[in-house]
């Protein structure tokens, strides 16, 4: 675990994995669905809607990645689970205004504590790129608001794959015009992680224990193919820069 200098040396850009490691999507859905139901009079188990709409995020991508749908973004997926879910949970009431609005919560998640300072002490070694299977504007939308200081936004809808195929990879490695070796994906995620790995890319796992909620159980497992492990990315920046910020 870990690089040697020259290898370190020779990595140029950190790839991001984005929900769930770079900013904590359960709380801000959760958050603004009590928003939303103060403004309408509903009575929702808020967390356990973030959970399922969440919870149909990798279903509805595996659909895409079947063929069972065309090419469809992460936007239209997540409409088309919210729309499920605002019947499967028996809420009436919201115009389309008001679906159209919350569908977009995506768009405005917000960064847990350590992502922003500790991106940029990482940004002043490496190029630093979402590689999320968010779709573009939602990613752009996501760093405007969340003030996230990224040099490049690379989204899934640009190999029109989803995380974790490899063409997804490849489309970083190809649009940054950089070799795999060249590249570290930073992420929550022990399959992104693998698959990232499996394409000759470097590897940090951010561990996220409360990205699921105070009561999960996340899978914190250690893959011996991960290069770096950190606690948050203040913790990954000590790594890979030294603790006084140098290369």
């Amino acid at each position: 675990m870990s690089l040697s200098p020259q290898q370190i040396a020779d990595v140029r850009c950190l790839a991001f994995d984005v929900f769930g490691t770079v900013v904590d999507w359960r709380s801000s859905v959760i958050h603004e669905g009590e928003a939303l139901g103060k403004a309408r009079g509903l009575e929702v188990d808020w967390a356990a809607f973030a959970d399922a709409w969440r919870a149909g995020y990798a279903p509805s991508m595996h659909r895409v990645r079947q063929g069972r749908l065309s090419w469809t973004s992460l936007d239209q997926l997540h409409r088309m689970t919210l729309d499920r879910l605002i019947q499967e949970f028996g809420i009436t009431g919201l115009t389309e205004a008001d679906k159209a609005h919350f569908n977009r919560v995506w768009h405005r998640l917000q960064p847990w504590e350590d992502a922003v300072t500790g991106m940029e002490r990482l940004r002043e070694r490496f190029i630093l790129t979402t590689l999320s299977n968010g779709n573009m504007a939602l990613l752009v939308n996501m760093a405007k608001h969340a003030g996230l200081p990224w040099d490049c936004i690379l989204s899934a809808e640009l190999a029109r794959h989803y995380k974790r195929d490899p063409e997804v990879y490849r489309m970083a490695a190809r649009l940054l015009d950089l070799s795999p070796q060249q590249i570290m994906l930073v992420a929550a995620h022990q399959d992104d992680l693998q698959a990232a790995h499996r394409e000759g890319f470097h590897t940090a796992f951010v561990m996220r224990p409360l990205e699921h909620g105070p009561d999960a159980e996340p899978d914190l497992s250690i893959d011996p193919a991960f290069d770096y492990v950190a606690s948050d990315f203040h913790d990954l920046a000590d790594q890979l820069l030294g603790r006084r910020g140098n290369p």
